[in-house]
């Protein structure tokens, strides 16, 4: 008969290099990680990042299939884009871009073995976020200018 309570437990067994035993968590969970951490925040930011970088890509097909439409339908995507709350949303997704741009960049270079000592990894952490920082500051400047 076997001991374990749960099939699942199975899953959760694993082996170190040296083959002693040891017990593995099933999944990991945000109450697992300090969410004041650079690594930790920067990760889920990435992820938030995206989602919201997706959001942005649906309002540009929004407004692409509104031109399409005809100047009725873009004119209420135009009139929504430019009032108070669209011009705040196309900021934040211009910041969640560039955000998410950097930090993928910062995997690439992960991916290939560079920057994983601690001082890399909070160097590059402080330049993704001064470099989102920079990079929409500038990307809106140049929209006022040349508007």
């Amino acid at each position: 008969m076997s001991t374990m309570q749960d099939s699942r437990e199975a899953t959760m067994i694993g082996r170190r290099s040296d083959g002693t035993l040891v017990r593995r968590p099933l999944s990991p969970h945000l109450q697992a990680y300090d969410m004041l951490q650079m690594t930790s925040a920067l990760s889920i930011s990435h992820r938030i990042t995206g989602m919201i970088w997706t959001a942005g890509a649906v309002v540009m097909v929004w407004w692409l299939v509104a031109a399409a439409s005809g100047p009725l339908a873009f004119a209420n995507v135009q009139w929504f884009l430019s009032s108070f709350l669209g011009v705040l949303f196309l900021m934040g997704v211009t910041a969640a871009a560039w955000f998410h741009t950097l930090a993928g960049i910062r995997h690439l270079a992960w991916d290939a073995g560079w920057g994983y000592d601690i001082p890399t990894v909070y160097k590059t952490g402080r330049a993704v976020l001064l470099g989102t920082g920079v990079l929409t500051g500038l990307t809106w400047l140049m929209l006022l200018i040349s508007w």
